[in-house]
């Protein structure tokens, strides 16, 4: 009996308090000892087929794993980027396997299920466990129980296990390309704008688009300039190309585009010095430097410790064009030809235009769309005499009269290189099919 013999209410408080406080360390610790890699098993193979598809299924059909990435900038740790269903996935377990010595260590995963869900019940998630100490595991094996066998069970190769040096200085992550997308003329001026602005990658999470598309893709890919994720997320989850939830017995927002872009930023982390997360149909413009290099210098300088920089969204109507740039050969290709739209719809009184980041893979933990989630480092809003996002699109004040539309011809400054370098694209794909 601790607190017996104490009449005061005061010493019994104060006896409640030390209880309570002592049964919470023990709790945490025991909580911390669940989370610590254990070996269950010993001078066994490490057998398991490695998984070869960009999205796989556990059993029971509640969790999806895209990929596993080491991550030690607080502790060593697996950190893999999954979608799990918000309430039903309540365990999971990570199966290390140390190679030479055969030791398989079982971890306990934290779940950590991103707060954008906007109402849908799944959700992208971090599936995060520590690793055992004495090892650097290659691969690992996700299970809903610490014991089994995981010899049926699909391995994952653990990315970014080396630190790499950049290859590149920015990589564009465009996040999923779905609705068999034939937006052609669009995606090449974009594809050769980011190229003049000083994009050396760009990674694509592929749902489906037209065979003229493919043709284009092939063409980027073989350059170099494009990187390909195969996207089948529809043939797992009912998808909604809506971003919020609308009661329609759908899964998943927008094609998992936000799980796409938390593992494009953990793909690109130690190969790329800035990721770029926006759509193919926007560009952002620098407006006070020729290039994204100047421009990232100059902001880095002015904004120390700052890791996201977001940019304000502008939309340039599709319906609203100008005469000039009318390049007679592009009139068969298939998509809106950007040159021909510099009107930009004015600021709306009680709107916030959405934004769109360039950001230090490295400093990033969850991202979402518009803003990340957890980030070290800050964000910085940039000013929009610094840069805008140019995005061509259908109109959001529709009503507008062409006298209202601010006419912004910043693109213009490319014209003579985007033209040259968009006819010399055309010539080798779409219109080698023409001819």
């Amino acid at each position: 009996k601790m607190c017996a013999g104490k009449k005061s209410y005061f010493a019994a408080a104060v006896c409640i308090m030390t209880v309570t406080s002592m049964l919470a360390v023990s709790y945490l610790r025991l909580q911390r000892l669940s989370h610590q890699p254990k070996v269950i098993g010993e001078g066994r193979r490490c057998r398991g087929k490695t998984a070869i598809s960009t999205i796989t299924a556990l059993e029971g059909n509640k969790t999806f794993i895209i990929s596993p990435y080491f991550d030690d900038r607080e502790s060593k740790v697996t950190r893999l980027i999954g979608i799990v269903h918000h309430e039903d996935v309540k365990q999971l377990y990570c199966w290390f396997c140390c190679q030479p010595n055969g030791k398989i260590y079982v971890s306990k995963a934290k779940i950590d299920v991103h707060s954008d869900r906007f109402g849908f019940p799944y959700g992208a998630a971090d599936i995060v466990c520590l690793e055992p100490k004495n090892c650097d595991p290659t691969h690992v094996s996700i299970h809903q129980s610490p014991y089994g066998n995981i010899d049926q069970l699909p391995r994952f190769e653990i990315k970014n296990r080396k630190a790499e040096t950049f290859s590149v200085d920015f990589t564009v992550c465009i996040s999923a390309m779905f609705g068999n997308y034939n937006n052609v003329l669009q995606f090449i001026q974009s594809m050769e704008m980011y190229k003049i602005l000083g994009v050396q990658k760009v990674v694509i999470y592929k749902n489906n688009c037209s065979h003229l598309m493919e043709k284009v893709l092939k063409f980027y890919i073989e350059e170099g300039t494009v990187e390909v994720i195969p996207w089948p997320i529809n043939s797992h989850l009912r998808v909604s190309s809506k971003w919020r939830f609308m009661q329609d017995g759908t899964h998943i927002g927008y094609y998992g585009q936000i799980t796409a872009l938390n593992d494009c930023i953990y793909r690109n982390m130690e190969r790329s010095k800035f990721v770029v997360l926006n759509d193919a149909d926007e560009i952002i413009l620098p407006l006070k430097h020729p290039n994204w290099k100047t421009m990232m210098h100059s902001l880095q300088e002015q904004n120390p410790g700052t890791s996201v920089f977001l940019f304000e969204n502008h939309i340039f109507p599709e319906t609203v064009s100008s005469h000039m740039f009318n390049v007679s050969s592009w009139n068969t290709v298939p998509g809106i030809n950007i040159l021909q739209h510099v009107y930009r719809e004015p600021d709306r009184k009680y709107v916030i235009n959405p934004r769109k980041m360039i950001v230090d893979p490295r400093k990033v933990i969850q991202t979402s769309v518009h803003s990340v989630l957890r980030a070290y480092g800050k964000s910085v809003n940039v000013p929009m005499n610094v840069a805008l996002i140019y995005h061509c699109r259908k109109a959001l004040q529709g009503n507008l009269p062409r006298e209202s539309l601010i006419r912004d011809t910043t693109l213009w400054r490319y014209n003579s290189s985007l033209i040259m370098n968009v006819n010399k694209v055309l010539s080798q794909t779409v219109l080698q099919t023409q001819n």
